[in-house]
């Protein structure tokens, strides 16, 4: 007989999109046909439905090579079953592959090459680009309405709805409430009455514990207080909804459900009787009157359905917007009420997350590839819902790695993986593609498996036991989760999870990392394995919990949700470590901020991870330029410096990136070395390699106890560097020197002051035996101030980041001081110098200038008021004013700098080159060198006349100017008056005379001339 075989299937394809089947017809013997036929029946006996996933093609490495298409640097596979959008992405997770993504030319063209193959044009899911269109996270927006409202204050008071009410199988109404929190009895909020039966429908309230619960009462029958209204002086939404075909009726508290009930479908179920008062805040004992029980507090926002609303009816309008679909019997807009004297109207400010909303139903439509029809790539839309086939896109090294792997592993397994098959554990079940493919009860146990021969064999692992463990990590985070699992399932599997997790990330061997890099993007894809499973199973570790915790000796997770109506504070997460210090939290006004743009439940998944060996002593994901950039410290390098911890934040299970807070302790604590702690985050899309340490919205808020606090924008992983850095000892030795010879410098201007002041104000000449005041003053007090300066602040002397002085403890003023000492008494200087140079000057001109023209002119005065100010404002070191003005504007520092950094200069020049008293005495010494010389080349001839001959007969013996002989003559040539001598030497340079001064001789003298005879000059 002929049976047909089905090569593709696509259950989950709507009609009008479905594949076409591809049957092959195979002769078949009739007896084989019954032998299939039976093991068939036999295994839809015995074996349980598979899930979606079990349905999926092979996997990347089990394919047939007409599913592949590799290229030069990736390789595509076609997974030609329709699967939703979530599901793709999940497959292909599980493979540690991705979609293929639009706007990349290589996927674009890779599948246009791969679809050809099957003659297929599309469509088939595409991720969208998230480098053209950044993923925008859920921000927390507030829609602003302000509505008509009354205020119920008075037991008398009440509003009745003008309106005519038809006899009704079912009816709606939603209203905003604001209760009034100093009422504790039971109240009515509203209630409607007919002539023939007066309980017909009434919505009522009791007070219990900062709480109101509600309860309906429905033809005559009251049902539970159950439905949790808070009572925090905020505005809140309630629907309440029934219907006679099946006795449905539920209440509906800010767009979720408090409190509902289906009854037995009755046939001869009553309607609501019609012509009815409805009235407000009152309950009617009779028709239209005797009220009781009234309501305290505000309404508004009335709206009367004759139909029950469905849930995505009522949470539309817990978003303020309008049923537009829906003919209402009474709306609020039309304001058709009668309101009693003692109601006051009131301005109802609501707050509507409608903007989220509307974020959210966006985000439900996802990106599809139609192919190549005008040689373009065309795109739409559809809903992620919707299930189309999809292309995994993996490079071409993962894949060559996981192939040579699969080949390693079967051929020569190693000893972890022999360690597995004593459990009954082969290499193709480590390895295979499928997620889920065993369904969760296989994975499970395969995961229990890995753990016990990871606690067991306490031993360093292999590269490729690495990356087989990564692979089951990898899959295990996609498990579906189903009804059929129960807490406690979940926490099993998540503690076989994260012991497995731990064993990697406790690997330090770098090799071993970098061997597998092609697969696995180093320790912080596991963490992001992690997050993934806490996030897909979070569902189910909370199911009848508040709170879950689960660690292993390097991890703590833990997975916390709480009603934002019983308060905004949450408790704070903190890790393993001593005296609980790694600890992060969500602040409180971000938490009832989520509470103001209309959530309800919010979901922590923290995780902390003690230590990443292989990340702590690593920089090529660090790309951070050190802080240290003078000459105080050499950078050493930058390391992770603490633990790791993150945390994820999910309102109504919608992820929220909010404002986190967190504290780290540092690892490493030497007070040798300067750190530098830098909050920061991991980046996955940083860097290729799979991603880098990132700064971006994080700040520090301070640092104490070796310890760091932080405060990010966002939620992710974690975590502390450490900018390491040692201190040049040559540093200590340059701030003692800068220190001692700036204080030298101003106390020699000091004493130029106090010169001044003795030679102009107090005119004192006599200053030779103040000098060794003045050196003791110049050098010795500098001297003492930076000893004692040093030895009573070892420690805090000098600044972390440069050679100077510790500005934060005070040392500064150990060179302040004494400046601005100096400053003050040399400003006192120059104040009397002016003042005696403009006195000297009008003195001076009075006795020079004529009586006539005795008025001294302005310019005079003003310039010998100028000048020795102009002179002085440097020497006296009063530029130095100028900083302490700098931070009054940018202007004054450059000034500071200019005047400062030319003061030398100016000195040298105005004191020194252009002195007189300087050029004296520099005169004076080359002429001394000039005798010096000229005695240094003469032979000394003694001239000693007879003690019997007059002075004067020794003279005129010599020969005279105007000897014929002596102009010939190398002797020298002498003339001489009565009172001196005169002696002419020509070779002795050029007629250089040297004048002798002769006074009268007693005859008892006698005078010695000597003279010096040239000899080789």
């Amino acid at each position: 007989m002929d049976a047909r075989t089905r090569t593709m299937e696509d259950h989950h394809m709507p009609s009008s999109t479905r594949q076409r089947y591809k049957y092959i017809y195979v002769k078949m013997s009739p007896v084989l046909f019954g032998v299939i036929l039976a093991n068939a029946v036999f295994k839809g006996m015995c074996e349980p439905t598979q899930s979606w996933s079990d349905r999926a093609e092979r996997g990347l490495l089990d394919v047939p090579d007409s599913n592949l298409l590799i290229q030069k640097d990736a390789v595509y596979h076609l997974v030609n079953t329709s699967f939703t959008f979530e599901q793709a992405l999940r497959y292909c997770r599980g493979q540690s592959s991705g979609l293929t993504t639009s706007g990349v030319k290589e996927d674009e063209e890779g599948a246009r090459k791969l679809l050809s193959k099957f003659s297929m044009q599309g469509p088939v899911w595409f991720e969208t680009n998230k480098k053209q269109n950044p993923p925008t996270h859920l921000a927390l927006p507030k829609q602003k309405t302000i509505l008509r409202g009354l205020s119920f204050t008075s037991k008398d008071g009440y509003a009745r709805v003008n309106a005519s009410f038809p006899p009704l199988s079912a009816v709606s109404v939603c209203l905003r409430v604001q209760w009034d929190p100093r009422r504790n009895d039971v109240s009515t909020v509203f209630s409607y009455a007919a002539r023939a039966f007066v309980n017909e429908f009434q919505l009522r309230g009791k007070t219990d514990d900062r709480k109101v619960r509600l309860a309906l009462l429905i033809q005559g029958q009251h049902h539970r207080h159950k439905a949790e209204l808070p009572v925090d002086g905020e505005w809140h939404h309630v629907c309440v909804t029934w219907r006679a075909s099946d006795g449905f009726w539920a209440i509906y508290v800010d767009g979720e459900t408090g409190d509902s009930e289906k009854g037995k479908a009755r046939g001869n179920a009553k309607d609501i009787h019609g012509d009815g008062i409805f009235i407000l805040g009152q309950d009617q004992d009779t028709f239209g009157g005797n009220f009781t029980e009234p309501f305290f507090g505000n309404l508004t926002d009335l709206s009367v359905w004759g139909e029950a609303l469905e849930f995505e009816q009522v949470t539309a309008l817990h978003t303020c917007s309008q049923l537009t679909n829906h003919r209402a019997v009474f709306r609020w807009q039309d304001w058709s009420l009668a309101v009693h004297q003692s109601v006051q109207n009131v301005s109802a400010t609501l707050t509507c997350p409608g903007s989220l909303k509307s974020t959210e139903k966006q985000e439900e439509e996802c990106e599809v590839f139609n192919g190549w029809p005008d040689r373009q790539p065309q795109y739409s839309t559809a809903p992620c819902t919707h299930t189309l086939p999809f292309i995994c896109r993996v490079s071409k090294d993962h894949y060559l790695k996981m192939k040579n792997l699969k080949e390693s592993l079967t051929s020569n397994p190693s000893s972890f993986m022999q360690s597995l098959m004593q459990y009954g554990v082969t290499a193709d079940d480590v390895l295979s593609d499928a997620v889920d493919g065993q369904s969760w009860t296989s994975v499970s146990r395969l995961l229990n498996v890995s753990e016990q021969v990871v606690l067991k064999e306490q031993k360093q692992l292999e590269d490729r036991d690495m990356l087989s463990l990564m692979h089951v990590l990898s899959r295990a985070a996609d498990l579906p989760c189903t009804a059929n699992h129960s807490r406690r399932d979940a926490e099993r599997l998540g503690q076989s999870f994260i012991t497995i997790a731990d064993s990697l990330i406790s690997q330090d061997n770098v090799s071993k990392w970098n061997s597998i890099k092609e697969v696995v993007k180093g320790p912080m894809a596991v963490m992001q394995t992690v997050e993934r499973m806490v996030s897909n199973l979070n569902s189910l570790l909370t199911d009848d919990t508040d709170s879950v915790q689960i660690h292993s000796d390097n991890i703590k997770l833990q997975v916390q949700q709480k009603l934002l109506s019983e308060g905004s504070h949450v408790s704070v997460f903190c890790g393993l470590d001593a005296g609980n210090r790694d600890c992060i939290s969500v602040p409180a006004e971000n938490m009832k901020e989520l509470q103001n743009n209309g959530f309800k439940k919010v979901t922590l998944l923290n995780t902390w991870y003690s230590s990443v060996k292989c990340l702590s002593e690593r920089e090529e994901n660090i790309t951070l330029s050190p802080i240290v950039s003078d000459g105080s410290h050499r950078h050493v390098r930058t390391v992770l410096g603490s633990s790791v911890i993150s945390s994820t934040v999910l309102a109504d299970g919608q992820p929220i990136s909010m404002a986190i807070n967190f504290t780290l302790q540092h690892k490493i604590q030497n007070s040798s070395l300067n750190l530098t702690p830098i909050c920061s985050f991991w980046d996955f899309d940083l860097m290729p390699e799979g991603g880098g340490w990132s700064t971006k919205g994080c700040t520090s808020i301070s640092t104490k106890n070796n310890s760091t606090s932080c405060s990010c924008n966002h939620t992710t992983n974690f975590a502390l560097l450490l900018q390491i850095s040692e201190v040049q000892e040559a540093c200590w030795l340059v701030t003692a020197l800068l220190h001692l010879f700036f204080l030298s410098s101003f106390c020699w201007m000091l004493v130029e002051g106090l010169l001044l002041w003795s030679k102009v104000v107090s005119v004192n000449i006599s200053e030779e035996r103040r000098m060794k005041l003045y050196y003791v003053l110049g050098w010795g007090l500098p001297v003492v101030i930076v000893a004692v300066t040093l030895a009573a602040t070892l420690d805090r002397y000098k600044a972390q980041q440069y050679c100077w002085l510790n500005l934060q403890s005070h040392v500064i003023w150990a060179f302040a001081g004494p400046v601005l000492f100096v400053l003050a008494v040399n400003a006192v200087v120059l104040f009397r110098v002016v003042m005696v140079t403009v006195a000297s000057a009008r003195r001076r001109a009075k006795m020079l200038t004529p009586s006539s023209d005795s008025k001294l002119h302005t310019l005079d005065l003003t310039w010998a008021a100028t000048r020795p100010v102009l002179i002085l404002l440097p020497v006296l070191g009063l530029t130095w004013l100028c900083g302490v003005l700098v931070h009054l504007s940018v202007v004054v520092a450059y000034l500071f700098i200019t005047l400062n950094a030319f003061q030398g200069l100016y000195i040298f020049l105005v004191y020194a080159v252009y002195n007189s008293e300087v050029r004296n005495a520099i005169r004076r010494i080359q002429d001394k060198r000039k005798a010096l010389s000229f005695t240094n080349c003469s032979q000394p001839i003694s001239f000693l006349p007879s003690q019997k001959s007059p002075s004067a007969s020794w003279v005129h013996s010599l020969p005279t100017h105007s000897s014929p002989e002596s102009s010939e003559s190398s002797t020298p040539i002498t003339t001489s008056t009565a009172n001196s001598l005169v002696f002419k030497n020509e070779r002795f340079k050029e007629d250089h005379i040297v004048n002798f001064p002769l006074k009268p001789a007693n005859r008892s003298q006698v005078v010695q001339l000597t003279a010096f005879k040239p000899s080789g000059c």
